[in-house]
Parts: structure tokens; C-alpha cells; sequence
């Protein structure tokens, strides 16, 4: 359901003015947003693996709480004119026009990272005390005002198209923040009570050290995206490629993300000594699988014209410029799926470290592909971008595989 939002979101884009550049600033926008929330979006692994009475629940929530005031505080001091506009016109070499549509979208995303914060802190209580449903009907919250902010934007509003991408984008998060903090309440009324008996209390520093090593793989891998970003804008037809690296990636989106929820699933389900190891890995196999094939049979068939121009609302030009790339990256669902749950089974046992060295794996890998086909080899921008990202993910789950296993024998014995 999340990932009906990019697709939505960028086709109200593409019906409004100057498609073309709002979407391109409202696509750099979104990948700063996601940047700075790096740091929290491991929280609902931590709170599904961590909050098991009182003491825990509120030590996490305390430092939950340290880290949204941290990442919105990034934020403002980032959106200062100055320090913006050296980074989006100096760096990236963006038009004046784009940098500056950006720079007001990315004012609406001023509360998202505190808001993921919190709601992923509330969602690993949720998926903890096996109550995923309440997962869904937040999402199912989040949707209908992110639509709804949307739509009457669009109408009624003379914002611009990327300005409504943002504002509704973020109403939507603010509004699934709430409604979890609401859903987990009889969970944590549980937690609270006098005779939950308590496990060994943990110190602010074990968290930190499980959790350190989390956060940089999150801010390694969400850095993915506005460094891909940053290069696209350096590349041969930049404009074009900024303009449909959103709708790509949002198609791309929603094949992935049908295993995005599967890492925390292995940590509530692999059970104290991995003896669900076995099922969840046929069905890991299953997922990656039917995953990249439902992408395939869209990129590789007319359904990707039928997508990007009705659907998506790209002109006929952008829509042909994006048919390579979405062919290019059918594999990166299937190599997601694998990832999540090679992060589940490390997690579970309590060793997070080589998570980390597989995410600056692959992020060297994207920036080192980047080089290559851009400078180089001189492709297209949105060319290089799935090169690069297909290639570095695969590198990752390779990467993993032997930690995996070790975390697998360590627990058997």
C-alpha cells in the first residue's frame, strides 16, 4: 500500500504545469527527505527485537525520541538558503529554476523524519505483539490522506505540482504516526503493568551499540538514492533523467516493497534458535521470485507503455526514456527480498556489524558504477542509475551470505 504512493503521487505531478521540472524537484526533494531520516528507519528492527517489558519500552522510546529531534533539526539547518542552494546549484549543478521548486517542496518535509520515528517505533511494538493488521490500517490511513491532501491541492490550491507531492506525501506520514501511537496503546498498557514480569534491564549504551551499527547501514543505504541524485544531474540528458528516476523508482517500489516489511517478519517469526529457518527461506525464495517476475512481465511487455504514459502521465518521450531502465532493474526486487531476510537471521542473533559492511559495500559499488557509465562510458543518467543500483544490491547479498550462515551455526550451538 505504501508503495501506491510514489506512482499516485507522480502522476498528479505529471498533469500539472511544467511536469517535467516538477517532477525532477520534487524526485531531489523526496531523496534529501529520505536522507535525513536515515538514522531512524532501522527503529521498528530495534523495537521488534528490543521492547519486551517497561524498562526497555521506555528506554527505546527516550531514544527514539533523541534521534526524531536530531534528524529534524538536520533538516532546518540544511534548508537554510545558503547551505541549500551551494548543494543543489554549486554541487549538483541544478537549474536555477529546479533547485529553487525544490527547495520549497523540501520545506514541507521539515516533520517527516520525526514522524517515521515515531511511527516505526510504535509498528515494531505492533509487529512484536503479533498485530500486523494494525500495520495495514495505518497504511490504509496514511493512503486516504495523503490522497485526499493531494487531490485538494491539485484543485483548489495554486501550489505546484512538486508542492503538492510534498505536502501530501508528509500529511499522510504525520496522520499514520498518530494512529499507531493510538493502535499500540493496549500493547503497551500490557507492557506497563505490575506483575509483566521483567527481563535483564538494558542500558542506554547496549542500544546504542546494537543500534549504531543500524543506523549507519540505513544512512549508507538510504544515501543511495540522493547520490544517485547527485550524479544523475552530472550525466548526459540530466533534466530527462531527473524527471523519470521518481516514476521508476516508484514502479520499482511497489515490487519491493512486497518483502520491505519481510526483515522485521524473519526477526518476530525465526524463533529463539532459528528453527523456522527452513520455511522462511522457502518462502523468502518464493516472494524474491514472484517479486521480480510481476516487475518483468510490466518492462518487458507493453504494460510498460501503458504505465509510464496512461498511468504515470509522462509524455511519450519521457515514457520511451524510461523503458530501458525499468528492464535493467527486474532483478532488484527478487535481490531485495533476499536482503531482508539475510538482515533478519544477523539481527536475530545479535550481530549487526557485517549488515553495515555489506551497505557501505554496495553503496561504493553504486558510486563506482556511476563513475564508470557516466564518465566513461558516457550512457544516459537513468541508464547508469540501474546499472549501478542492480549491481551494487547484488554485491551486498553476496557479501552476506557467509555472515548469515555463521549467525545460523553460532545459534545451533
Amino acid at each position: 500500500m505504501m508503495a501506491a504512493e510514489g506512482p499516485f503521487l507522480a502522476a498528479i505531478i505529471a498533469r500539472l504545469q511544467d511536469p517535467k521540472y516538477n517532477l525532477a524537484a520534487y524526485g531531489v526533494a523526496f531523496s534529501f527527505a529520505v536522507l535525513i531520516e536515515a538514522p531512524i528507519i532501522m527503529i521498528t528492527s530495534a523495537s521488534t527485537a528490543l521492547v519486551k517489558d517497561k524498562s526497555s519500552y521506555f528506554k527505546l522510546r527516550n531514544f527514539t525520541f533523541f534521534l526524531n529531534t536530531a534528524a529534524t533539526l538536520m533538516m532546518i539547518i540544511f534548508l537554510r538558503p545558503s547551505l541549500f542552494f551551494f548543494v543543489t546549484r554549486n554541487l549538483m549543478s541544478l537549474e536555477q529554476s529546479i533547485a529553487e521548486i525544490t527547495h520549497q517542496t523540501t520545506l514541507f518535509f521539515i516533520p517527516w523524519a520525526a514522524a517515521i520515528g515515531y511511527r516505526r517505533f510504535y509498528q515494531g511494538i505492533l509487529i512484536r505483539n503479533n498485530l500486523t493488521k494494525r500495520v495495514a490500517y495505518g497504511t490504509i490511513l496514511r493512503l486516504v490522506t495523503m490522497t485526499s491532501v493531494a487531490l485538494i491541492s491539485s484543485f483548489f490550491t495554486p501550489l505546484k505540482g512538486a508542492l503538492v507531492g510534498g505536502a501530501a506525501l508528509c500529511s499522510g506520514v504525520i496522520a499514520e504516526a498518530i494512529a499507531s501511537r493510538f493502535m499500540a496503546h493496549s500493547s503497551i498498557k500490557k507492557l506497563n503493568r505490575p506483575d509483566e514480569p521483567e527481563v535483564k534491564p538494558f542500558r542506554y549504551k547496549f542500544i546504542t551499540q546494537f543500534y549504531y551499527p543500524l543506523a549507519l547501514t540505513s544512512i549508507l543505504s538510504l544515501g543511495i538514492q540522493p547520490l544517485v541524485t547527485f550524479f544523475m544531474a552530472q550525466s548526459r540528458m540530466p533534466v530527462e533523467s531527473l524527471a523519470v528516476l521518481p516514476v521508476i523508482n516508484s514502479l520499482v517500489f511497489i515490487f519491493k516493497s512486497m518483502g520491505l516489511s519481510f526483515q522485521e517478519v524473519g526477526i518476530a517469526l525465526l524463533g529463539k534458535n532459528n528453527e523456522a529457518f527452513p520455511v522462511l527461506k522457502k518462502f523468502a525464495v518464493l516472494l524474491g521470485l514472484s517479486a521480480s517476475f510481476g516487475l518483468a512481465v510490466i518492462a518487458f511487455t507493453p504494460l510498460s507503455f501503458l504505465w509510464f504514459q496512461k498511468i504515470s502521465g509522462l509524455s511519450y518521450e519521457l515514457t520511451e526514456f524510461s523503458i530501458l531502465p525499468i528492464k535493467i532493474l527486474v532483478l532488484l526486487p527478487g535481490l531485495s527480498v533476499m536482503l531482508c531476510f539475510q538482515r533478519a537471521v544477523i539481527i536475530k542473533n545479535k550481530n549487526t556489524k557485517p549488515i553495515t559492511i555489506a551497505t557501505a559495500l554496495e553503496l561504493t559499488a553504486v558510486v563506482l558504477f556511476l563513475l564508470i557509465t557516466i564518465h566513461w562510458l558516457s550512457l544516459v543518467g537513468a541508464v547508469c542509475a540501474a546499472i549501478s543500483m542492480t549491481l551494487g544490491r547484488l554485491l551486498a547479498d553476496i557479501y552476506l551470505l557467509k555472515p548469515c550462515s555463521q549467525s545460523l551455526r553460532s545459534s545451533i550451538e
